[in-house]
């Protein structure tokens, strides 16, 4: 039987890595070229991404305020109408998705009519048409035409 030798190997133990591949360099003359990252150029380009899409976010966030503020004010006003008719004459039982028309008469009164102000003719009873509106389930008024006039409609007059 042959003795077997011990291997000796003649590269330096000094010289060879463990892991080669987590080396931060090239670890032979045929391995390919490792160059740093330009770390202010990443972090510049994230900040970049980061802005771009907080700023989409804001936008998005401030077109639903806008909504939310445009609905607030349809409300509000349905509201003030809302008290204005029912602080006014009203000689019927309004009915709920019906349209009526409300005016304002010499004396500075208000009255709700059926009548709209096309169908007076000659013989009309008021000084000034204020809106068409129509009756919704919740009771409130939903303006669908404004008279002529300059004066905002309010329900504190």
């Amino acid at each position: 039987m042959q003795e077997e030798k011990p291997f000796i190997n003649p590269i330096d133990a000094d010289k060879v890595a463990q892991n080669p591949g987590l080396l931060p360099y090239a670890h032979t003359l045929s391995s390919g070229v490792i160059k740093p990252d330009d770390l202010g150029k990443i972090k510049s380009n994230a900040l970049m991404a980061m802005e771009q899409q907080t700023d989409m976010q804001l936008n998005q966030l401030q077109q639903q305020i806008q909504l939310l503020y445009n609905q607030a004010q349809e409300i509000k006003a349905r509201t003030d109408i809302s008290v204005w008719i029912y602080q006014a004459d009203i000689g019927f039982d309004p009915l709920i998705n019906h349209t009526y028309h409300l005016y304002e008469k010499d004396n500075g009164k208000h009255f709700l009519s059926m009548v709209s102000p096309k169908e007076w003719g000659r013989s009309k009873k008021f000084k000034r048409f204020i809106a068409t509106v129509k009756l919704l389930a919740d009771h409130t008024w939903d303006v669908i035409e404004k008279g002529n006039s300059e004066e905002p409609i309010n329900a504190d007059q």
